[in-house]
């Protein structure tokens, strides 16, 4: 794996947004931990999960380019290039997709469920959507929505959007957003 672009070495270490250096990991971490009944310490270790997660301190965009492992950032290899190096991309889109992939179409987190419903998790970490409308059509959901992801080629934006999409997709529409170019280490944001 490369871990450069244009020269720059560590070009994957920063806001895949608005290029700032500015990062922090916040590290969620949740056990059960079984305790000595002689010392207090914990004796057992019965259920350990950490989750981290790299956010920028200037724009508080998560990172999802970026991932801890062994208590360093790293970049994650299928994704951070493109998110770095490439564009901001927004498609028009429908995915129809089996109802029982959508665990709620109303209320509060209709959104995030339908958007969960379409592209899996990669659609809720990495894209950028709004949902516009949905129907249902006997058991399925067709979802229409406006997506933003990040790629360096139509060609490669239409691959991920059809990678990550979990039903059928059909794009309506897909335009290449402006984005400001990486600023130098040393010059001000």
């Amino acid at each position: 794996m490369t871990e450069e672009v244009n020269g720059d070495r560590s070009a994957w270490l920063r806001c895949y947004r608005c290029w700032a250096r500015d990062l922090e990991v916040q590290l969620h971490y949740d056990a059960i931990l079984k305790v000595d009944p002689e010392t207090g310490e914990p004796s057992d270790r019965l259920d350990e999960v950490s989750d981290a997660v790299v956010q920028c301190l200037r724009c508080l965009h998560d990172q999802p380019h970026l991932t801890v492992h062994e208590d360093r950032v790293v970049p994650v290899e299928d994704r951070w290039e493109r998110m770095v190096a490439g564009t901001p991309w927004v498609a028009s889109c429908t995915v129809t997709v089996d109802q029982d992939q959508v665990e709620s179409c109303s209320g509060e987190g209709a959104a995030e469920s339908l958007t969960y419903g379409a592209f899996g998790e990669q659609g809720v970490r990495e894209f950028f959507t709004h949902v516009r409308f949905h129907k249902h059509d006997e058991e399925r959901i067709i979802i229409h929505m406006l997506v933003e992801l990040y790629a360096r080629s139509t060609e490669e934006a239409s691959e991920v959007l059809e990678g990550a999409s979990r039903g059928t997709l059909e794009l309506t529409s897909l335009a290449e957003e402006s984005r400001p170019p990486a600023h130098a280490q040393d010059e001000a944001h």
